[in-house]
C-alpha cells in the first residue's frame, strides 16, 4: 500500500501507563506504518521508556486496543526502537537492561532522524 514511499516516519511516544490512550496511539500508528512498509523509528521517552524493559509491555492494558507486546515485537522486527538517553538514565535503565534490538540514544540522533530528507515526525 505505502511501500513505494521513501519516507521515514519518526514516532515519539511520551506517555506510558500514565496516559494509556496516547501511549497506545503512538504504538498503533508506528506499527501500522511499519506493517504497511513504511520505514519507522519509534522513540520511547518519558514514561514510555519503561516499555524498553523485558515484560513491561505485557503489563499494559487498554480496552479495545491491540496488545502492546505484539506491536512492540512488530516494530523491533520491521523498524527501529530507541529509548531516550536521559529518560532511561532517570529511570536507571542501561543498555544491558533493555530488550534486544532497542538502542539508547539522545537528542542528537533524534534531530538527525527528524531532519533527514522526507522524514515525518509525530509526537504522542
Amino acid at each position: 500500500m505505502l511501500t513505494d514511499m521513501a519516507r521515514l516516519l519518526v514516532v515519539k511516544a511520551t506517555a506510558g501507563a500514565d496516559a494509556p490512550e496516547r501511549c497506545s496511539q503512538a504504538f498503533t500508528v508506528a506499527s501500522t506504518a511499519a506493517a504497511s512498509g513504511v520505514d519507522v523509528s519509534l522513540w520511547l521517552t518519558g514514561e514510555s521508556t519503561w516499555f524498553a524493559l523485558p515484560g513491561r509491555a505485557a503489563e499494559f492494558t487498554l480496552p479495545y486496543a491491540a496488545p502492546l507486546p505484539g506491536l512492540l515485537e512488530l516494530l523491533l522486527t520491521s523498524g527501529r526502537v530507541t529509548a531516550c538517553t536521559q529518560c532511561a538514565a532517570r529511570r536507571e535503565i542501561g543498555p544491558d537492561d533493555v530488550l534486544p534490538g532497542i538502542r539508547i540514544a539522545g537528542a542528537a540522533v533524534f534531530v538527525e532522524e527528524i531532519m533527514s530528507d522526507g522524514a515525518q515526525a509525530v509526537v504522542y
